[in-house]
């Protein structure tokens, strides 16, 4: 059975009939669906919501958040359960999703929460109180 097949099926049982007419509407209707939930951000969003997906990143990026400024990559250390080198690891894949940014500072590396990294936490936070 085609999924089309399968569409028609769902129109006939929702409108009580279905037509070709109907399927091909409809079938517009969900392309243009398509089109407006993929192009350029689906990647972008989704390598955000990995690199979030993980609870050594998850916490560095609350933590710089509550912060509300830079943190040095020698503090993170002591309040993960972690090696350093995962510690490294997890602020080069924030980096690379565009959740945090580094500059160097002497021989320090310094930490920062993005304006969207931020958003996505405000927005974590706010739905937790619907």
């Amino acid at each position: 059975m085609s999924s089309n097949d399968r569409l028609q099926r769902y129109l006939a049982d929702d409108q009580g009939s279905c037509t070709p007419g109907d399927v091909a509407e409809r079938m517009a209707e969900l392309e243009e669906l398509d089109a407006a939930t993929g192009g350029s951000t689906l990647d972008a969003d989704v390598e955000l919501l990995s690199a979030l997906a993980n609870d050594t990143r998850y916490k560095i990026v609350r933590m710089l958040h509550e912060a509300d400024d830079e943190l040095c990559v020698c503090e993170f250390g002591p309040l993960l359960d972690v090696s350093d080198s995962a510690i490294s690891h997890a602020l080069s894949q924030l980096t690379e999703a565009g959740l945090v940014t580094r500059r160097k500072d002497g021989k320090w590396r310094k930490y920062r929460a993005t304006s969207r990294a931020n958003a996505v936490l405000v927005a974590l936070d706010g739905s937790r109180r619907l």
